[in-house]
């Protein structure tokens, strides 16, 4: 499927780039190795001070992270809730990601569950600490990308690459958080939101050790909510592509009075709309509500309103052709920030693992 493709019930899941059209077309993720993440976490002070939480530096290849957790879990004899890592990470890749175990009192057993470990994936590193891994506690990621069968015109795609490097790109979410045709959106459509209370907590019911007998259902609705939010996001990020203002602060920018190297941003919609007023405000409540569906999901939720930056900035992007098909890029992002959308800008990206299909290679650790 490339991005110019569309959900079933009409959702956009394409947006405009940044300079109006894409110069070429690329196909990505042929091997796992033409798609190198390596995650960059900040070390805390207590690593070398000894902790609860065991953490391992880890190289996986076709696995995806959720599934690493819960094989973790299962080696180590805890819960799937004791696991922790700092985000996401794609399955058909080659991706370097840290994970924090909850071991108590275990350290003269992490050397043998730490072999046990190495039968699935090789350990590039281990600390001890005092806290789980939490989402969003890496300082970014680094990638090094190969892309095939490019067709277009070196030189445009020279030009193009270096805008990327020297502006930016519209700092969309990333398609494959909506799910295959959009399926996440439809879903948040037909959620209780009332189950989204991060201010006052969740009540419900929990049986074991903090289990709650409604998890599994909490949890596909956090990720239906998150993609409800990403997409009014992209909604509004689009609107302001297309009238040339995503890289312009507007009046009601929220923190413009006492920032004076203001970030542009853009609205992650919450209980009460946005914290934009007056131009900003306006223009995204606007675009809000011409999805009052969507919008919906929010009323009851108390979820409070966040913000995130307009505009993806790579740091360190380099790149260089191998023959005059096939071009190698290198570059860092911020955590929450989507490589595929970076490539989006320029390529029309056909990603080779959607003809390859869910293959069922990951064997179940006993």
């Amino acid at each position: 499927m490339t991005n110019a493709q569309h959900a079933s019930k009409g959702w956009r899941l394409d947006w405009p780039t940044s300079s109006g059209s894409r110069v070429a077309s690329a196909r990505i993720k042929s091997l796992p190795a033409d798609f190198f993440v390596d995650e960059d976490l900040s070390m805390p002070d207590d690593c070398d001070g000894g902790g609860e939480h065991l953490c391992l530096r880890l190289e996986k290849v076709g696995d995806n992270t959720d599934y690493v957790a819960r094989q973790l879990a299962t080696i180590c004899g805890c819960r799937h809730f004791d696991v922790g890592f700092c985000g996401l990470k794609d399955r058909h890749a080659v991706t370097r990601q840290w994970f924090s175990l909850y071991r108590p009192g275990q350290e003269d057993e992490d050397a043998t569950f730490i072999q046990a470990v190495e039968e699935h994936w090789p350990v590039l590193a281990k600390h001890r600490q005092a806290r789980k891994l939490r989402r969003g506690d890496h300082r970014g990621n680094r990638f090094e990308l190969v892309l095939k069968e490019v067709v277009g015109d070196t030189s445009a795609i020279d030009a193009a690459l270096a805008r990327l490097r020297d502006l930016g790109c519209p700092n969309y979410f990333g398609s494959q958080r909506f799910g295959h045709g959009g399926a996440n959106l439809d879903r948040a459509l037909t959620m209780d939101p009332t189950t989204l209370n991060r201010r006052g907590g969740r009540n419900v019911k929990k049986r074991g050790r903090g289990r709650s007998t409604s998890g599994s259902r909490d949890s596909k609705n956090v990720l239906y909510f998150s993609a409800a939010r990403s997409w009014l996001f992209n909604e509004v990020l689009a609107h302001r592509v297309e009238t040339g203002t995503w890289l312009t602060p507007l009046e009601g920018e929220p923190g413009a009075c006492e920032n004076q190297n203001l970030m542009v941003t853009g609205p992650l919609w919450g209980d009460g709309g946005t914290e934009a007023v007056s131009v900003q405000g306006e223009i995204e409540r606007s675009v809000v509500a011409g999805h009052p569906e969507l919008a919906a999901v929010f009323s009851t939720t108390r979820m409070k309103p966040e913000r995130r930056p307009l505009n993806l900035k790579p740091e360190g992007l380099k790149w260089d052709w191998d023959g005059n098909d096939q071009l190698r890029l290198s570059f860092r992002l911020a955590p929450g920030q989507y490589a595929t959308t970076l490539l989006d800008d320029v390529f029309d990206i056909t990603d080779a693992t959607t003809f390859i299909g869910e293959n069922c290679a990951n064997s179940v650790v006993q």
